[in-house]
């Protein structure tokens, strides 16, 4: 009797284990879901003051009343950040993270971005004008036209963060040219001659613009557009009014000049429709 028990326990048992494992339920296995993606494309375009750029004109004034010419235009935008509304901030980081832009190549003018970028409503957009001290160092590149940038090695070397050359008609009426160069300044003990061995130290001229862009939306497999406008009129209207008469038609090597480049890109680019 005692062996009967036992054997119908153990069955009994055995009978009460297979319910509970055959009741277990299988654990969710959580898939993540794949975030959803797409491209962007960047549109430049120039425009001096309401009117359209056109190269070798001098029909436009600017705030200080210079007669101007805008003979070429060359400079580098770099570090795009988008901000996704509800998403982190997503900095282009691909080969594709430095642009340059040149007039005279229109195939410049357009910048399409190699990183996947992921979807959402892009609440505002930031890049910094020129290169910053990671990026700008001699030889980065080593075919032009960006190569044709640098900037001499003894005024800090890298390479220009633009080029805008011209001409502006003088208070005597002559026609006289312009380099509106922008890249590192220099400080000098030297401050009658600005000889380069006085040179005592170095200032990174590059700044960082934010722009709203309530209008665009990055869509799952698609390239959406971003289109971004320069006023060239801007860089010699505010916040300090520019006068050639005054500054000359040079800036590399007077840091108090490129500051002032600097201080008026501010409102440099805007974004458009």
């Amino acid at each position: 009797m005692k062996i009967k028990s036992k054997l119908k326990f153990a069955l009994l048992l055995m009978t009460i284990l297979v319910f509970i494992v055959s009741c277990k339920k299988d654990p969710i296995t959580e898939v993540p879901v794949p975030l959803e993606k797409g491209k962007l494309k960047i549109e430049f375009s120039h425009a001096m003051g309401n009117d359209s750029l056109i190269l070798n004109s001098n029909q436009y004034i600017n705030e200080a009343g210079n007669n101007l010419e805008i003979v070429d235009l060359m400079y580098f935008i770099s570090d795009v950040t988008l901000f996704i509304h509800d998403n982190s901030p997503k900095l282009i980081t691909d080969i594709t993270a430095c642009h340059y832009v040149d007039l005279s190549k229109p195939t410049t003018l357009i910048w399409n971005i190699l990183d996947s970028i992921p979807k959402g409503n892009v609440d505002s957009v930031s890049f910094i004008f020129g290169l910053n001290e990671q990026r700008n160092h001699s030889f980065a590149f080593v075919n032009p036209p960006e190569s044709n940038m640098a900037w001499p090695d003894i005024l800090g070397g890298g390479y220009h963060y633009m080029m805008m050359n011209g001409t502006w008609t003088d208070a005597q009426q002559i026609q006289q040219p312009f380099n509106f160069h922008m890249g590192i300044g220099q400080l000098y003990s030297d401050t009658i001659t600005y000889n380069t061995n006085s040179i005592t130290g170095y200032v990174q001229n590059y700044f960082k613009i934010t722009l709203p862009t309530p209008m665009l939306t990055i869509s799952a497999n698609n390239t959406s557009i971003l289109k971004i406008k320069m006023n060239i009129l801007s860089w010699f209207t505010t916040p300090h009014i520019w006068d050639f008469n005054v500054m000359g038609g040079s800036v590399m090597q007077n840091q108090r000049a490129l500051n002032i480049i600097k201080e008026n890109g501010f409102d440099v680019f805007s974004v458009v429709q």
